[in-house]
Formats: structure tokens, C-alpha cells, sequence
């Protein structure tokens, strides 16, 4: 008698090798047979003519303050993830001084649109130092297990005060004190470091992150420590505009400490071909001997317009200021009144110079509508601008009709980043980098704007199955890519193979039936924040760690998730397949 039984499904088992039609057999926390298993399971799942694959691992989250509140994580969890891992682009919460406290929350709320009134109602603040903030997540009460990243932010400010976010340099003893505290997280049991060089990053009023210009003093410093204490990844973010120069200091990062490294690649608009020179560099560091990876999204990042989402095309008009926050029924009537919308329509209004928001507001060859079935890789000609063109239209006219669809709740679609050319071309060459790993979801982060906890979906409808602007994927190596090989991109190697001795996390997916539907504006954050959501079909089952935590999507009620400390190593007694690594 096992614990549990998934019978007769096709195995993709995280190695990418071809999938099998096999059994699994799950005692406790651990899968112990893969095969034709004759014995019964106190529970039994049917798999037959569904996939089985390992639990998903999103390597890019910003859960940080929700997962002191929210045992389930959502909406990642409705896509089959069932490790998560917090704490990237260098933001989080800890360490924190109290004083501190207001300023990391607006921080939080700026880089990563969370709402600052959730995170002051929702967050406890039963911590100081990074181990106590890892001492609280892990009381907590969790569905899935979460990993830990110490941010940079946080640790500069609790070591510079105030001059951290004035951007001030940091003396040795300072850079030697920030060093001793990732040492210090990283023994508690932090994955890794994470920090942010990006001008797109700033707090609430527009300040810039705090590390945009640590110098290479502060960073190699910090990289030496983890390099001596033999423990940590890195990831962040940059924006490369001096492209050889920056990337040189990151590669020395890694050459200073031997840890592994993973970099955001997006392509931005502004200059659509730094990232192709980014990845070339981060081919020759791996070339020369280097873990460098590129962190790839698998489709643009997707801003989501409209009067029920924190921005939409008329945010820059005095008269659309005029009702921007009252009631949506308030909203709908204004625009459907004539003579406000002749106003509107008419209105010029200025943008500031070099800011993203003009793009935003006026980009009309990037707006498409956004229906229940949500379609990520649009046709140029179903575009705003071609549809305005077409009717002889303002595009604002065609804006304007589309946001008042649905009573106003519909939502327009933005590809802002990787859109460039028209299609996802450009996504597939970094997808299909020898160099690249999955991630970016940005998991309970942008709640107003982006929803793209949903990527697992889109890999596996989107690539492995829908496609028809260009060439599908094989669905054995996107599994592997969610799967074995993420795991290995934040050093949890107990998990993302089907294999016995391995831990049991594990999705059922009925392939045939996998559906994303388009995201949705919820008010059920701390003090009624708003965020996106976005649901999908198919999800039949997520075990995690030998239970069965969601059900289509839905929390069962178990608790079986915890907090991972530290690297996992392979357990001593897993029976892996030939094809893994």
C-alpha cells in the first residue's frame, strides 16, 4: 500500500527526454516507484490520456510580503508551480531596521506595483535581520515550498542609511558589512543575492533603486564573501546600455566568487538589439568556463490596460484626471457622455521627456484587444493603429471603445518588452539560447498592470501546442526547462525530476483541455488591493511533496510546503533516468 498512485499517464519526467506512460508510486514526501506499480494507493489518481510531470519551479517571484499572509500564492499556484522562489531583482524586506520599514515598503510598491496599503496591512513585521525574516516565512502556513534571495536594496540601506537610495558609494567597511550580512543570510539558509541596475526601478516617488550605481568595489566585495563561503547564486537585473563595459563588472562577479549567475534578458524598444550583445557575452563567459544564464520570458512582457488596471492610454489627460479614481460605473458613464468624450478625444496632452509612459499612451501599433482567450503573439494587422486605419478612425476612438467593453473591465493588451518585430521571433532565438533558463513571471508582483505568473501556461499551450506565427517547440524540453533545469538554476536538486527517490512534487495536466484565460482585476489583497489574477483549465492535479495541494487550480486545504533553506542536494538514493544530466 503506497500513500498515493498516479496511474497510466504520460510521463514527461524533467530531463527532456521522450515521455513514457508509466505509474508513480509516492510514499510520504517521496516518489518510490516510476513503472508498472501493482500495489494500491490510499489515494489514486487517473491520469490516463493526461500528462505527469514534475512540479514547476518559478525561479522569479516577488512574493515576499504575501507570503506571510497567503499559504497559497496565487495566482502561480493556478499554473501548476509548487516551488517558488522570492527575493529577486533586489528588493525584499529584510533586513529592516523599523525605522526603515515605510520607506522598503514604498520601494516595494514602486519597483514592483504592489500596493503599498496591502503590504502595511498584510505584513507583520515580526523581524529585523534576514534570518529572522527567514524565521517568519517559515511559521507561516504554505501550500508550496518558497526559496529565499537576500536583496541588495535592503542590505544596503540597513548598512548606509540614508545614503543608500542617495546612490552614494559605499566605503570598505560598509561594503564589508553588507558582505558579512549575505554571509549571514546565506548560512540561515538564502538561495542567493539579487540586485537591480535598472532606470526602470524606482520607489513611489521616483526615486531610483539604491543599488543603480553600486560600484565594482561594492559588488566583487560581496561576491568575494559568497565565493568564500562557498554558497549563494546571483541574479539581477541591468539595463546594458554601456553593454561590454557593465556586463564586464557582472562577469567579474562571477570570476571573483565561482558562484552561478543569472541575468534579465528583455528586449526593450529603445534599443531592440542590446540584449542579442548580452547574450553573446554571456556565451563567451560560459565559453571561458562561466555559469552565467539569461533569465527569458516566453512571451513579451504584457502590460495590461484599462479602467479597472493602474494605467491606460488617457492616464496623461487633464480631462480623463477629471474621473481617473472614482467608481467604474462613474468612469463608464463619463466616457459614454458625449461631450466629455469629444474633450477627451481632442486633448493633447504633454508627456515628460524620455519617459516610458509616451510609448504607453501612444503606441498604437503595440495596443490589441485582449478577449476572454487572451492571444499573446498578435497579428501587426489586428492592432489598434491597423484597426483605426481600416475604419478611417482616431485610434483614441478605437482605444476609447475597447476600454468601455464588458461595462468597462476589458482590458487592452501592451506587448511593452520583446515585441518589437511584430511577433515573438525574437523570444524564440532567447528561449532557444543554449545559455538562457525560463523565468521572469514576476509572480505577485505588477498587480495592476502585468499578469505573467501564467508564463508555465503559455510555455506549454502557447510553444508546445498552438502556435501558428511560427515554429512550436518540443513539449519534453519545455517541461525540462520548468522542471530539471530550474531546478538546477537555484541549486534544488531534490526536485524537478520523476524519478524515484526524488521529491514528490508533482502536476497531472489534462493536455488536451489546457486553457489560459485572460486575467481579471480582484480586490482580495490586505485592505482590498487590487491585483490581477488569471485562471486556467487543465490543471487536474499539484502534489506537493506527496500531497495533493490544488485540485483544477483550487487549494485542497493541504499544507504540506515549506521553506527550502538553502541548496538541496540530490538525495543519495535517487534512481535517475539516463537522459538526466
Amino acid at each position: 500500500m503506497h500513500d498515493l498512485v498516479i496511474r497510466g499517464g504520460t510521463v514527461f519526467d524533467g530531463t527532456g527526454g521522450k515521455p513514457f506512460e508509466a505509474d508513480i508510486a509516492i510514499d510520504g514526501q517521496t516518489i518510490v516507484a516510476v513503472g508498472k506499480i501493482e500495489g494500491q494507493g490510499r489515494e489514486e489518481i487517473d491520469a490516463r490520456g493526461q500528462i505527469v510531470t514534475p512540479g514547476f519551479i518559478d525561479v522569479h517571484t516577488h512574493y515576499d510580503g504575501q507570503v506571510t499572509w497567503d499559504p497559497y500564492l496565487q495566482p502561480s499556484t493556478f499554473h501548476g508551480v509548487t516551488t517558488a522562489v522570492l527575493g529577486n531583482c533586489g528588493v525584499g524586506f529584510a533586513p529592516c531596521k523599523p525605522e526603515q520599514r515605510e520607506w522598503l515598503l514604498g520601494l516595494m510598491e514602486g519597483v514592483e506595483d504592489i500596493p503599498g496599503t496591502a503590504l502595511a496591512e498584510g505584513i507583520r513585521w515580526n523581524w529585523e535581520s534576514f534570518p529572522d525574516y527567514m524565521n517568519a516565512v517559515e511559521v507561516s502556513p504554505l501550500a508550496l515550498d518558497v526559496g529565499l534571495q537576500v536583496p541588495h536594496a535592503a542590505v544596503r540601506a540597513y548598512v548606509m542609511g540614508d545614503r543608500a537610495p542617495a546612490l552614494e558609494p559605499a566605503t570598505a567597511e560598509e561594503t564589508e558589512e553588507m558582505a558579512r550580512l549575505v554571509v549571514e543570510a546565506l548560512d540561515a539558509g538564502a538561495l542567493g543575492f539579487s540586485t537591480s541596475r535598472t532606470l526602470k526601478h524606482r520607489d513611489k516617488h521616483g526615486a531610483s533603486t539604491p543599488t543603480l550605481k553600486a560600484e565594482a568595489e561594492e559588488l566583487h566585495g560581496i561576491a568575494r564573501a559568497m565565493g568564500k563561503a562557498g554558497k549563494g547564486v546571483l541574479q539581477l537585473i541591468a539595463d546594458f546600455k554601456d553593454t561590454d563595459a557593465e556586463f564586464a563588472m557582472l562577469r567579474g562577479m562571477v570570476e571573483i566568487s565561482g558562484r552561478p549567475m543569472s541575468i534579465t534578458i528583455e528586449q526593450d524598444d529603445r534599443w531592440p538589439t542590446v540584449w542579442k550583445r548580452v547574450l553573446d557575452n554571456i556565451a563567451a563567459a560560459n565559453a571561458a568556463g562561466l555559469s552565467i544564464k539569461g533569465q527569458v520570458p516566453p512571451r513579451a512582457t504584457g502590460l495590461l490596460l484599462g479602467l479597472t488596471a493602474s494605467l491606460n492610454p488617457f492616464v496623461m489627460h487633464q480631462t480623463f484626471r477629471q474621473i481617473w479614481g472614482a467608481p467604474l460605473e462613474t468612469q463608464v458613464k463619463a466616457l459614454n457622455d458625449p461631450e466629455f468624450r469629444a474633450k477627451l478625444l481632442a486633448e493633447e496632452p504633454a508627456y515628460p521627456a524620455g519617459e516610458i509612459i509616451e510609448m504607453i499612451c501612444t503606441a498604437y501599433h503595440k495596443m490589441f484587444a485582449l478577449g476572454e482567450v487572451p492571444n499573446y503573439e498578435p497579428a501587426p494587422g489586428e492592432s489598434v493603429k491597423a484597426r483605426a486605419e481600416r475604419a478611417g478612425k482616431n485610434p483614441r476612438e478605437i482605444v476609447l471603445d475597447l476600454m468601455l467593453e464588458r461595462d468597462g473591465k476589458a482590458l487592452i493588451y501592451f506587448p511593452l518588452m520583446n515585441y518589437y518585430s511584430g511577433s515573438l521571433a525574437d523570444v524564440e532565438t532567447m528561449l532557444t539560447h543554449p545559455n538562457t533558463a525560463f523565468g521572469l513571471s514576476d509572480g505577485g508582483a505588477h498587480c495592476g498592470i502585468i499578469c505573467d505568473a501564467s508564463f508555465p501556461s503559455t510555455l506549454l499551450t502557447h510553444w508546445g501546442r498552438d502556435r501558428t506565427r511560427g515554429r512550436k517547440l518540443p513539449l519534453e524540453w519545455l517541461i525540462h526547462g520548468l522542471t530539471g533545469r530550474n531546478a538546477d538554476l537555484v541549486g534544488l536538486k531534490d526536485r524537478g525530476i520523476v524519478a524515484p527517490g526524488m521529491k514528490a512534487d508533482v502536476n497531472v495536466i489534462d493536455f488536451d483541455r489546457l486553457k489560459l484565460y485572460s486575467p481579471h482585476i480582484v480586490n482580495d489583497l490586505p485592505a482590498g488591493g487590487k491585483r490581477l489574477i488569471q485562471h486556467a483549465d487543465g490543471y487536474t492535479a499539484s502534489v506537493v511533496s506527496g500531497s495533493v495541494a490544488f485540485r483544477n487550480g483550487q487549494p485542497t486545504g493541504a499544507l504540506n510546503g515549506r521553506l527550502v533553506r538553502g541548496a538541496q542536494a540530490r538525495p543519495s538514493g535517487a534512481r535517475l533516468p539516463a537522459a538526466a544530466d
